[in-house]
């Protein structure tokens, strides 16, 4: 009789009888043999496909919707009067509200799925078809919002979605939703350059500019725009008019439409999130909307948006056609300009806020392309002498679109690749560099986009909660700093030193002179810098460890330093360190900055930040000192 392992070792053991998706997968994988490599470029070329066929068939549905609603319905009521436009988005709004009462929510957004691929957790479920229909039904029926946030997400949905059944590391886990995510700006806008530096400016971030990771995320945006482009069209988004460049004066025109973009885009970002509270009864006076249930915001949302469509039906949906007729030169009034610019300003905001389903690409280009043919004309008007040595208003519209889109969603390399590959014309990318470039410092300087995490994250601890973040923020410099560092005298020569910082296994030492006194401070790198300058030097060797042993500490290492103090917070120090990309600071007394107290490294201060993580979750199970004794002294 065979003898079986306990019940528990089984289950390690033991293949199940049905194996999941998730297992098949992989066992499917192995069988070939493949190199992961391979692996991920085969599943970028698998995301790009279906990203590329799931925004196409997104398209399709808008179409759908928009042609049931805007011309089949309207033609069988508008006999009833103008009025019957105002029905139109209310229905789209009950619509959307009766999926959102149905399926309560529709999924996790960008930022979350970003979130999810850095703690390895989703809090939501993925529901990418559902929030397909209902931003189809949003756009469909009139809704303010544009086409490209569900695209994107769409594709981001799709690498999530294969990461998991894959199972693969939480590194390949974020180059996947990049994938997804420069596929489907691909595929929406016909812009897969844009799509990639989307991917890797803003869902990978600015570190992820790896070789490989280009790679991977260059795939996926091409096969989804050559799906794109065979569904949909090989048309760009607009057709934009020729550019020119009437005089090198006209420069410092478009650093003022990007003062002006800024402040546009940051009213933009701001009235979304006012919206957004109002919606939640947040804000005092509209308390009231957070007693309503959410699946009727969007019939309220749809009511206000009708309402206002009456009067200005060029806000309705994407507003694409009103932006191609503005870079058409099509003759638009100035104050038409201004009244769209901000009605679209307001109903953007109704329409994010009360529960419909899109993005703020296309609006924020709508407000970018008013905005710039206004800014011309109110120039032609204020002064004639400038006004014939300017472009034409759409050649401003043109540059006032990107500079607004690139302020909002602080993707500035995005916004001008964007807007290059739908204009195909170089002449356009000076005034369009220096416009979006001064609108997003500006937005910077007055809203700064600061992550308290960011620093953290730098030194090894992006799994940080943020009631973790919290309890590091309590920790001294004292707590993380080491008390006995190395200290090395400034008259011992370079190769002494190497010796002796291999000896005692040191990344960095204080250098001091005979009193003591803390002249600056030495690295390895500064070492090893050192040293390879002599290392194909055509003298002798003989010379060479002469020379070397001529040369002391004070000519190498860095006398120009920061400090840190023993009881200010971790925190402050470490944002002066990774401000100016520093491993080490020394800590001395404030009273006299040549008396050394220690040293703070950046592993020492992970080692610290964590273990304080730690002792504070012991605090719920071990009985602990006081709260505020989280880090005990070194």
């Amino acid at each position: 009789m065979t003898l079986l392992p306990p019940t528990d070792l089984r289950k390690v053991t033991e293949q199940p009888a049905f194996p999941t998706p998730s297992v098949r997968a992989t066992q499917l994988i192995n069988r070939f043999q493949l190199s992961p490599e391979t692996v991920v470029l085969f599943l970028a070329m698998l995301i790009g496909g279906g990203t590329g066929m799931g925004v196409v068939t997104f398209h399709y549905l808008i179409e759908l919707i928009h042609h049931l609603m805007l011309e089949n319905l309207m033609g069988a009521i508008g006999v009833w009067g103008a009025w019957t436009l105002a029905c139109v988005p209310s229905l789209g709004g009950l619509i959307v509200g009766l999926m959102r009462w149905r399926t309560q929510d529709f999924g996790p957004g960008l930022s979350s799925l970003i979130a999810a691929s850095e703690d390895t957790e989703i809090e939501q479920q993925l529901r990418p078809v559902t929030k397909m229909l209902a931003a189809s039904v949003s756009l469909g029926s009139g809704a303010s919002l544009g086409p490209e946030g569900p695209s994107v997400e769409i594709g981001a949905n799709f690498g999530m979605l294969l990461s998991l059944i894959l199972q693969v590391s939480q590194e390949r886990q974020r180059l996947l939703l990049g994938a997804g995510a420069a596929a489907g700006l691909a595929a929406g806008f016909n812009a897969p350059i844009a799509g990639v530096f989307f991917a890797l400016e803003v869902v990978m971030g600015a570190t992820s500019f790896a070789t490989s990771a280009v790679s991977v995320v260059l795939l996926a945006a091409v096969v989804a725009a050559l799906i794109a482009q065979i569904g949909l069209g090989a048309q760009p988004a607009f057709t934009l008019p020729v550019y020119q460049v009437r005089s090198p004066l006209e420069l410092p025109l478009y650093l003022g439409l990007g003062l002006g973009a800024s402040l546009i885009s940051l009213t933009y970002t701001q009235l979304i999130r006012l919206a957004k509270a109002c919606f939640a009864g947040r804000v005092a006076g509209f308390d009231f909307l957070g007693r309503i249930p959410k699946y009727v915001h969007p019939v309220i949302g749809g009511v206000m948006i009708g309402t206002v469509a009456l009067q200005f039906p060029q806000i309705l949906g994407t507003g694409y056609e009103t932006v191609e007729a503005m870079l058409q030169d099509v003759e638009f009034s100035l104050l038409l300009l201004v009244e769209l610019l901000v009605v679209k300003l307001l109903i953007t905001a109704i329409s994010a806020g009360s529960g419909f389903v899109g993005g703020l690409f296309a609006p924020a280009m709508f407000l970018g392309a008013s905005f710039g043919a206004a800014y011309a004309k109110i120039l032609a008007l204020a002064a004639p002498i400038i006004g014939e040595q300017m472009a034409a208003p759409p050649a401003y519209a043109m540059v006032g679109m990107a500079a607004v889109l690139a302020a909002s969603v602080r993707a500035p390399l995005t916004a001008i690749l964007m807007l290059f590959e739908l204009t195909r014309d170089y002449r356009i990318v000076l005034p369009l560099m220096a416009a979006v470039g001064l609108s997003v410092w500006l937005v910077e300087r007055m809203k700064p986009n600061f992550n308290p995490n960011s620093n953290l994250q730098q030194i090894g601890l992006a799994e940080l909660k943020d009631e973790q973040a919290e309890i590091v923020q309590q920790i001294l410099v004292e707590d993380a700093m080491l008390s006995c560092p190395k200290k090395l005298l400034a008259t011992l020569n370079l190769l002494e030193a190497a010796k002796e910082m291999i000896r005692d296994r040191c990344r960095s030492a204080l250098v001091i002179d005979e009193a003591e006194q803390l002249v600056g401070i030495l690295s390895l790198e500064d070492i090893n810098r050192a040293l390879s300058l002599w290392r194909n030097h055509p003298n002798s060797a003989t010379e060479i460890q002469s020379n070397l042993s001529s040369q002391t500490l004070i000519d190498i290492c860095t006398t120009e330093i920061l400090y840190a103090w023993r009881d200010e917070p971790l925190s402050e120090a470490l944002d002066r360190m990774t401000l100016r990309g520093l491993h080490q600071l020394p800590v001395v007394a404030r009273d006299n900055h040549e008396r050394i107290l220690g040293l703070l490294e950046r592993e020492q201060i992970a080692l610290t930040c964590n273990l304080a993580v730690t002792r504070k979750a012991l605090h719920h199970y071990l009985p602990m000192r006081p709260t505020k004794d989280i880090v005990s002294s070194q």
